[in-house]
């Protein structure tokens, strides 16, 4: 594996500095600099290049020979030369010396496969110069980004399912590289060592990435697991806002997020996970061999600012041209991209050039849920992940002196034997020196205003505020506390201010537990002010007389999993800043994503609570991404020919639509008291439903969209001809379709104005089969399929003819479903069915 040393960064570093003291000293008309994205006229070498790419890559897997590189050129010329991208770089260095000739500024990044261009730093009215160049084609100012197991695995029936039918755990995902770009990696976790005494770790043919050595990642840091790692941080130190000693100049996750992720979809098996003293079990990827080198890191996420378009769209460069076959993405834009269409933005562009060149490619939602139109994944080549629960809980509880228990959070052992002990609040423990009137002292922050005589053997009562919230107190330091004055425990009761708050379960090294209902700290705060015995002349308490016992950390397992969480951005998917709806089932799909334990990074400060700690329980849509990778890697295994569209496909339409009970999953739809607001999930809670690991492995039939049908629905855009050139090079022609029309494994119509017809293609993958072919029509609307009966040969093709009227005039929607029902092999292919605007006359007459 080749090596770079960090010399070079230090260099765009002391470069950056020197330009940006020179900028403030020149006459530059007084303007701002900021960072642009830039895009060519002439196309990328993705679009030359990227079907080789696929080509090679499946001969190479099905002949056993090396083959060729899929990224190697087609002329002599070596592949080093390619990946160094010197031509390509000199050729901006030149336009821009041409453009601003004299003038100062700086070249960011210059992308070489994904999009012809570069990122620069420079004035408006110097970007204003760049755009009217006959050689630009599109000028777009960067944006800011931010990101949105142990018995997952399990759950999705992968040891008895998936994984057995890629030869067990040691073998699933083997072959294939997965692409993280988030906030870096540990790579001294042992989720990603590569010491195995099972088979050893193969050497990838189709990757040439490398691995990058600094102070902070020291060589030796990648192996034959962890193949590649390299950061991008340019566009955020032009802005002054890097933090090398907080952020990491470096590979290294200084954050916790990208460990967490990356472990998800391709941890290694059987890592046994210990927080806080307690054994959490045994933690595995989805994919645990996939590509046994497996993990390639492309850090464009930091922990104090986030992050911006421009290093992410450099970090999918890199990716694209190093060989990886996935990529996932757990972040999502701040805001909706500005413009004619939300598709229309540097990196769902980017994005679109991966696709061609046969990476599928997996995003967060987004955690802006329960409303309409949250979703922040908005493009079709793009497939995008919603958060669901799964079936283990943890719960724990306080047990009251009058034999009431009050549920509540925190992965922390129990009083010894269920013993009673006396409860003492922070406020009535105050030692003589303590400010009476600080109205924060009931957080219990420090253990110098507390009377140790008073709380020693007791259980400490703290307030659980904003500020904790916020990040301004933790649980952590007042653990600190309450272990610094010798409490038996410590019962957090919720301030009536954190409002709708929910917490993840919290790990605590002493008896604990955090109250999070806020009618249940008023149970609990009434028995406790009760108890109390105080002197009726003085009112000075004399006598702690409530008791309570903590029962300590459950893990249950419940039936009612899988159900959608509140915070899971929702459809429909918004096609503009004006929130228009676009014909496009957003989300594709729902995967595990809340109290999800995944690896930690040793430098991770994500989360507080958990700093210092090998693992970590997360919960987001950042959590249900990976899951869907390493499922995504398992299906490339096993279908290498298949194209992004088809592993997207086989997620779909084999995705579960019932929970554990066989009734239909729940989504909540309040963000305060969320499990008293669920109601059956719509297409817009889940997309087709919930990944089902060992079904996708057996699609029988596929749904295929290609590049070309991407760009024809782009052009059928109004206005979009030349956005569609400046982006992607192409000239939108004659034919162009529309969303519905894309050959997606599911029909979404915004607004059905009286009737419709929408034609689906199916590919057979498998044996020759017959299916029957039954639907549901959405409210408001028939439905009728043709045919209602086929025979399909393997291999082969069949249309599938969808007649949609409208029988009543409507503005909500209203879901359906068809089904495929194999007569030989009992398959099942679901395809959802959504139509929001039904219109079945005309009011106004005529």
């Amino acid at each position: 594996m080749s090596k770079m040393d960090g010399g070079g960064l230090s260099l765009v570093m002391l470069c950056l500095g020197m330009f940006s003291s020179c900028n403030c000293a020149q006459d530059n008309g007084g303007a701002t600099t900021a960072v642009y994205i830039v895009t060519l006229k002439h196309v990328p070498t993705s679009h030359y290049y990227g079907e080789l790419r696929v080509k090679q890559r499946h001969r190479s897997k099905h002949n056993g020979s090396d083959g060729m590189s899929r990224f190697d050129h087609p002329s002599n010329k070596p592949r080093k030369d390619w990946n160094n991208g010197s031509y390509i770089s000199s050729a901006h260095d030149s336009l821009l010396r041409r453009i601003l000739k004299g003038e100062k500024y700086l070249k960011v990044y210059s992308y070489r496969y994904v999009i012809n261009g570069f990122a620069v730093l420079v004035t408006p009215q110097q970007a204003d110069k760049l755009s009217r160049c006959k050689e630009v084609s599109n000028v777009v100012l960067d944006f800011s980004v931010r990101t949105a197991t142990t018995h997952t695995p399990q759950f999705l029936g992968l040891p008895q399912g998936a994984w057995a039918k890629e030869g067990g755990f040691e073998m699933a995902g083997e072959g294939i590289v997965i692409g993280f770009i988030d906030t870096g990696i540990d790579p001294t976790h042992p989720s990603f060592s590569d010491n195995t005494p099972m088979k050893p770790y193969p050497v990838p043919k189709h990757f040439s990435g490398i691995c990058e050595v600094t102070r902070d990642f020291p060589s030796g840091s990648c192996n034959r697991k962890l193949i590649g790692a390299r950061h991008f941080a340019a566009s955020a130190i032009t802005r002054g806002i890097f933090n090398a000693t907080q952020d990491y100049a470096s590979p290294s996750d200084g954050d916790g997020h990208g460990t967490h992720t990356a472990s998800i979809a391709a941890g290694n098996y059987g890592i046994e996970v210990v927080v806080s003293g307690h054994h959490f079990g045994n933690a595995s990827g989805m994919a645990p061999r996939s590509h046994i080198y497996s993990i390639a890191v492309y850090k464009a996420l930091y922990k104090s600012f986030g992050g911006f378009a421009a290093d992410v769209v450099a970090a999918i460069d890199q990716a694209a041209v190093d060989g990886v076959d996935i990529i996932s993405l757990s972040i999502t834009p701040n805001r909706r991209p500005p413009g004619i269409a939300t598709f229309f933005n540097p990196i769902d562009m980017a994005l679109l050039s991966a696709v061609k060149a046969g990476i599928f490619v997996v995003q967060a939602a987004g955690n802006t849920g329960p409303s309409p139109k949250s979703v922040a994944s908005f493009s079709p080549w793009i497939f995008t992940v919603g958060a669901a629960a799964h079936d283990r809980v943890y719960s724990n509880s306080v047990v009251l002196g009058n034999n009431i228990t009050i549920p509540g959070v925190g992965l922390a052992p129990g009083t010894v034997n269920g013993s009673m002990y006396t409860l003492v609040s922070a406020v009535h423990a105050l030692n003589n020196t303590a400010a009476v009137n600080d109205i924060y002292v009931s957080e219990c922050q420090d253990s110098s205003n507390f009377n140790r005589g008073v709380v020693q053997g007791n259980i400490l009562i703290c307030s659980y505020s904003i500020r904790f919230v916020l990040g301004l107190s933790t649980i952590k330091q007042a653990l600190e506390t309450a272990k610094t004055l010798s409490a038996a425990g410590v019962v957090f009761y919720m301030d009536p201010y954190v409002i709708g708050f929910q917490l993840n379960p919290i790990p605590m090294s002493i008896p604990g537990v955090v109250i999070p209902s806020l009618d249940d700290s008023k149970v609990f705060l009434r028995y406790y002010n009760s108890s109390l015995v105080k002197d009726e002349a003085t009112k000075k308490i004399i006598k702690f007389g409530g008791v309570a016992s903590i029962g300590g950390i459950e893990a249950n397992f419940i039936l009612s999993a899988p159900k959608i969480m509140y915070y899971s951005a929702r459809g429909p998917d918004p096609e503009d800043s004006l929130l228009d709806n676009v014909d496009i089932l957003k989300p594709n799909i729902i995967a595990p994503g809340n109290s999800i334990w995944a690896a930690w990074s040793f430098r991770g400060t994500d989360s507080i609570e958990f700093i210092g700690e090998s693992f970590a329980m997360m919960s987001g849509t950042s959590m249900a991404a990976p899951h869907v990778a390493g499922l995504a890697a398992l299906i490339k295994q096993r279908f290498p020919f298949f194209a992004p569209s088809a592993i997207g496909s086989a997620l779909s339409t084999t995705a579960s639509l019932l929970d554990r009970n066989g009734r239909p999953i729940m989504a909540q739809h309040a963000y305060a008291n969320p499990d008293l607001n669920k109601f059956p999930a719509t297409p817009f809670d889940m997309g087709s439903g919930f990944a089902n690991a060992t079904a996708a492995l057996d699609p029988g039939l596929v749904f295929y969209s290609s590049y070309e049908d991407y760009i024809s629905f782009l052009c059928g855009i109004n206005g979009s001809s030349p956005v569609v050139l400046n982006y992607t090079g192409e000239s939108c022609g004659v034919s162009t379709i529309t969303a519905v029309n894309i050959n997606l494994p599911s029909i979404t119509i915004s607004k059905l104005n009286r009737s419709a017809v929408v034609q689906r293609t199916i590919t057979n993958v498998d044996r020759n089969e017959t299916y029957r072919v039954g639907w549901s029509a959405p409210y408001g609307v028939s439905v009728q399929v043709t045919p209602t009966q086929f025979f399909i040969a393997s291999r082969e093709k069949q249309v599938l003819s969808v007649a949609f009227s409208a029988t009543m005039n409507s503005s909500f929607a209203s879901y359906g479903r068809i089904g495929l029902f194999g007569t030989t092999q009992g398959r099942v292919v679901n395809i959802p069915l959504s139509v929001i605007i039904k219109i079945s006359y005309n009011t106004t007459g005529g």
